[in-house]
């Protein structure tokens, strides 16, 4: 299975999810920031998994333009993860994932999940205890599903 991974990252917590979804999807997988990234390309891959830091309760300014960028995605599967403090006052403004999903599914992509947050202890991080290991579960959960 082809799997692309792109992210952005501004403290490196997002960026070492990325990598970790990449390594248990092993195989012919590609892990690249969103600057690497070409939306004419997602089409190509079995799985895109998009992830971004939460920002005033979105994805970064950098993840945004990539989005705005993508063409029709015509039933290409996706997934999508943030990384996201536990504070109460976050959740007022949302988190990144879920607005990215709905901007994807908007492009005819197939959310193969729902969205999921991983946690960071502050603003630079680093990421909560346990939350890697997390992420290489939710990943290869991805690619045993039957989308995936």
């Amino acid at each position: 299975m082809k799997v692309l991974v792109v992210y952005d990252s501004l403290y490196g917590n997002t960026a070492l999810v990325a990598r970790v979804i990449g390594e248990a999807a092993a195989g012919e997988a590609a892990v690249l920031s969103v600057g690497e990234a070409k939306p004419a390309e997602l089409c190509s891959f079995d799985l895109v998994v998009i992830g971004s830091p939460t920002q005033g309760g979105r994805a970064t300014e950098a993840m945004r333009a990539l989005l705005a960028r993508i063409p029709a995605l015509n039933g290409a599967n996706v997934a999508v993860f943030d990384t996201r403090l536990v504070a109460r006052w976050v959740k007022v403004f949302g988190y990144a994932a879920g607005k990215i999903a709905d901007e994807l599914k908007a492009l005819g992509a197939t959310l193969v999940t729902e969205p999921e947050g991983f946690f960071v202890e502050g603003k630079e991080g680093p990421l909560a205890e346990g939350e890697l290991a997390r992420a290489t579960t939710w990943a290869r959960s991805l690619l045993a599903s039957p989308t995936g």
